[in-house]
């Protein structure tokens, strides 16, 4: 079994690793720096591999009683609220941690050829570090308070990479729309803690399961905590209508898309739906609404992604897309499925967005798959593995996202008529993903190169390693099968079959869903090999419809115009009301004199960077997380120990 120093090794190793590279990096070897960045996850994922080991030993782990390992350090006491500064080990956190520390120290090892020449090579993986800590903050929390903990650090961590050329405006505003379309989230997940510590007296999740399993908790009050909940998971993992900062995060460094689109942030509200899954069980209704959205959304992201240009924006909608999928697997109750789709997402999804930063880092820092075009045989390596993720996200058998994908459907076909309806909004986006994805495909490996100015060469094996490794993970990731990964997950999550289920239906709907996805290849073969002149040709002829689409429904201008807008008026007005005030009453002169007086004495301290001041917040914050770490009153009982044992001498 993992010790509990074991267990607190995990996020504190990534911290490890953004300190000494954020503090030190620009005074250290940069072979040093690389070394540092790639010991801390790779240490993590050790460990946590230690603990898989250890768990799949243990046969009460997979059958009936979870296995936990939980290490409470006294951390809030205020009234009846008392909170422990707690990580918990479970079915549930220990297949995200191996996804977390695994998939994520593959793509810090992609990063060293990809980021080999930035200027900001010890500052980029110091951040990387830090978005590791976080989530595994995130994962390994106990209670609602110390998961929200993680939850904006990962936000605050995010804001981090996708800025991380913040010298361009489009990265700064990027960074700047992530972080404040997340705290819209956010507020949900802050009502929600309000309501379980009103209505349930606690935060921890064990204890708030353990009250709703008596009577008479259902609807109501819990309908509200699970939508609030909701709120903040749809921010953070972008689902309708807070989706709108996910695009713009493509401003990142392309392993930073990786990261956040696969393995870490975006799958954290999935991951709290169902940590929290017994508040949603207890509503109907909230269960619906999550469905409805994370088909809505999958839906909604797929058509966008149709006609899209930019090789990482296709693959962004197309992440919107998937976790739609996740939501709607959450909204039928099918947990498992969710997660599943979750852990074989983080392969492909991966491995795609880093295939695409190769093409990228090989043609020169071209996006456009306009311009791309014959590069089968200039990137072989780059071609296969890329072609793996594409399989496998289109649904084709024996790909992982075949499995985990069928999963999903099969969970929603079996919820009655409403579920019929969620199927078949499901097998459509399923079309679309298969026809875009081979869109991408075609557009970028196959036919003639459409730019004299491409001289395309492979990637060093730094990058081409990470591909291959999550190729074949893309192929064989699911293989597992959703029997026995729901069995392992079960402790969890719980155990659910709906009825009207059979293996002879299953097989059925399968053969449906690979035939969807065939037919969505077959269509994008045509278009994009057989007659490349048609799309141009379809575009003309319905214009309206092509420039809603490549427009993405004008939502963004839609909330400039509705929201940006007014904010910014009625700040400003106010701001200048406020200021008219002061000055009238002479409270600027005083208010300006202790500024100029703080500031001679501060000036020194300030660079005038914010992404400085919000490297030393996260600093400050993770700085006092691991002072609450530390098991003080253990250290201060020694003391007298120490104290006697040194009179004896």
């Amino acid at each position: 079994m993992t010790s509990h120093l074991h267990l607190w090794l995990i996020p504190l190793l990534p911290f490890a690793g953004f300190l000494i590279n954020g503090i030190l990096g620009r005074r250290l070897p940069k072979s040093l720096v690389t070394t540092v960045a790639l010991a801390a996850p790779l240490a993590a994922f050790g460990v946590v591999l230690n603990a898989a080991l250890g768990v799949f030993g243990t046969v009460a782990a997979a059958t009936s009683l979870p296995y936990i390992e939980s290490c409470p350090l006294p951390w809030i006491n205020a009234g009846v609220l008392h909170v422990d500064f707690s990580f918990v080990l479970d079915q549930l956190s220990l297949v995200m941690l191996l996804v977390v520390t695994g998939v994520g120290f593959v793509i810090h090892v992609y990063s060293v050829g990809y980021m080999d020449d930035d200027a900001g090579y010890a500052r980029y993986f110091s951040f990387l570090n830090l978005f590791l800590f976080f989530m595994s903050v995130l994962v390994l929390a106990g209670n609602a308070l110390l998961m929200f903990v993680g939850w904006e650090g990962v936000g605050l961590a995010s804001y981090l990479l996708i800025g991380f050329y913040f010298q361009k405006k489009s990265a700064a505003d990027a960074g700047k729309k992530a972080f404040i379309v997340n705290r819209i989230g956010d507020v949900g997940f802050l009502f929600a803690m309000f309501l379980l510590v009103a209505n349930f007296g606690t935060l921890t999740f064990t204890e708030v399961a353990a009250k709703l399993a008596y009577p008479g908790w259902n609807g109501g009050v819990v309908t509200v905590i699970a939508l609030c909940l909701m709120l903040g998971a749809a921010g953070k993992s972008a689902q309708l209508p807070l989706y709108i900062w996910l695009p713009d995060a493509m401003e990142g460094p392309t392993p930073v898309s990786a990261l956040i689109h696969a393995a870490t942030m975006v799958t954290a509200g999935v991951y709290m739906v169902a940590r929290t899954h017994v508040l949603f069980d207890h509503s109907p209704f909230a269960l619906g609404v999550v469905a409805i959205v994370g088909a809505a959304t999958a839906l909604f992201a797929a058509t966008i992604a149709l006609v899209q240009n930019d090789i990482k924006r296709v693959l962004a909608y197309s992440t919107i897309s998937q976790l739609g999928y996740m939501f709607l697997a959450c909204g039928v109750a099918a947990y498992s499925a969710a997660i599943f789709h979750l852990v074989t997402h983080s392969f492909f999804k991966a491995l795609l967005f880093l295939a695409a930063g190769s093409v990228i880092h090989a043609i020169g820092g071209e996006q456009d798959l306009r311009k791309m075009g014959g590069l089968r045989k200039k990137l072989p390596v780059t071609f296969w593995t890329m072609t793996a993720a594409v399989f496998a996200i289109a649904g084709f058998f024996p790909f992982a996202g075949f499995f985990s994908k069928d999963a999903i459907l099969y969970a929603a076909f079996l919820q009655g008529t409403s579920g019929k309806v969620l199927w078949f909004v499901g097998l459509l986006t399923a079309l679309l993903t298969s026809f875009y994805m081979f869109r991408l495909w075609y557009m970028a490996f196959m036919g003639e190169s459409r730019s004299e100015n491409l001289h395309a060469h492979e990637s060093p094996w730094s990058m081409r390693g990470p591909l291959v490794i999550l190729a074949l993970l893309s192929v064989c990731g699911g293989w597992i099968g959703l029997e026995r990964f729901g069995s392992f997950l079960a402790p969890s999550v719980g155990a659910r079959a709906a009825a009207g289920g059979s293996a002879h239906l299953e097989v059925i709907l399968s053969i449906v869903a690979v035939a969807v996805a065939l037919e969505g290849w077959l269509i994008a073969d045509k278009l994009y090999r057989r007659k490349p002149a048609r799309p141009a040709q379809w575009a003309a002829a319905l214009p309206a419809g092509y420039k809603l689409l490549a427009n993405k429904y004008f939502v963004d201008e839609f909330y400039g115009a509705t929201v940006v807008k007014p904010l910014l008026a009625i700040s400003r007005f106010f701001l200048e009301w406020v200021v008219d005030v002061a000055i009238l009453g002479g409270a600027a002169w005083l208010l300006g004199g202790v500024a100029t007086f703080s500031g001679a004495i501060l000036q020194r301290w300030q660079s005038g960077n914010l992404r400085s001041y919000a490297a030393w917040l996260a600093a400050g914050a993770a700085a006092v997380l691991l002072f609450l770490l530390v098991p003080w009153a253990t250290v201060l009982a020694t003391l007298p120990a120490i104290h006697l044992g040194m009179a004896g001498h």
